[in-house]
């Protein structure tokens, strides 16, 4: 009777988790570049149409077909059947079940990257649709990159590079890539000057890091502001690898690029930070930079998605 008890409870725990089992604990973020470009250029093209196609929706259809690596040809094949009257559920039939987990990780991940704002030109504002975020390099200045995600880093412990660097010359204007609020700014011993930006919607947190020796940020930044995508935000360095304040501890001038996934506020500040590979990501936003001039961006920002800034981050 004792071993029925305990079994009888099990069941019933099993029925009351998954509220908190349901929370992602892990992303593995493999969406080729070629991939989001088709997917977003479908977006966008369909906007104005009768069905408007989410690039969301079809990449979360190719991932449960092809396990998260979402080829260009299952992209291509699952744009097309969403432009048809099935849903992923008929299409999938019993894949459908991780149709839920993918759609929720690529809206975490990418969700604040495509949509529509405005920018202000001769006293107007003129609203657009389309790629709304920017490189995190401002327009007009040269960078190198290549997919480092995971390469082996040794100051004070063996870990893994969770963000992407971007090699440039010293004083390169680094802008926010997302609008958000500043969560975080100061000294890191890892990072050396650093930001970190908190996108509206709480899921993604962005992290700038190896900002420049003594003026490392945009004048007048601090914790709590709020921001817009492509605002001067720091400028390109080397600091970091000290626990000394203003030191130039990293051989190479880059920015370390990190894009952190939030989905509880557990997972912020502990062993089971979630952080993707933005490789391709960075990619996609070469297209859109941000023009700055005289320590701030030429033309007036306005992302018309986020109807009033908050005061703070909350979660919904």
């Amino acid at each position: 009777m004792l071993r029925r008890f305990f079994v009888l409870l099990l069941c019933i725990s099993v029925l009351v988790i998954p509220v908190q089992a349901n929370t992602i604990k892990w992303v593995d973020f493999r969406i080729p570049f070629e991939s989001l470009q088709y997917a977003m250029e479908q977006d966008i093209a369909s906007f104005d149409a009768e069905k408007h196609i989410s690039w969301i929706d079809i990449l979360s259809l190719a991932a449960c077909r092809t396990g998260g690596s979402c080829d260009l040809k299952s992209v291509k094949k699952a744009a097309g059947e969403l432009k048809k009257d099935k849903s992923p559920e008929e299409l999938l039939d019993n894949l459908y079940q991780y149709y839920d987990y993918y759609h929720r990780a690529y809206t975490a991940a990418l969700g604040g990257l495509l949509g529509s704002y405005a920018i202000e030109k001769d006293g107007q504002w003129k609203p657009q649709y389309g790629l709304k975020a920017f490189s995190p390099i401002a327009a007009g200045y040269g960078y190198s990159h290549s997919d480092d995600f995971g390469a082996a880093r040794s100051f004070g412990f063996k870990r893994k590079h969770l963000g992407h660097d971007m090699m440039g010359a010293l004083g390169t204007p680094v802008v926010a890539v997302e609008g958000g609020v500043v969560e975080a700014m100061g000294w890191n011993r890892y990072g050396g000057w650093r930001v970190g930006i908190r996108s509206f919607d709480s899921r993604r947190y962005y992290y700038y890091a190896h900002l420049q020796k003594d003026r490392p940020y945009a004048p007048g930044l601090a914790e709590g502001d709020i921001v817009q995508a492509g605002d001067l935000i720091g400028f390109m360095g080397r600091t970091g690898y000290s626990d000394k304040e203003n030191v130039n501890n990293i051989e190479t001038v880059h920015l370390h690029f990190g894009l952190q996934l939030v989905f509880d506020e557990s997972q912020k500040e502990c062993d089971s930070e979630i952080w993707i590979d933005v490789y391709d990501i960075v990619r996609l936003l070469e297209q859109h930079r941000s023009s700055i001039q005289s320590g701030g961006r030429i033309y007036p920002y306005r992302d018309l998605d986020v109807e009033e800034y908050p005061k703070e981050i909350q979660l919904p």
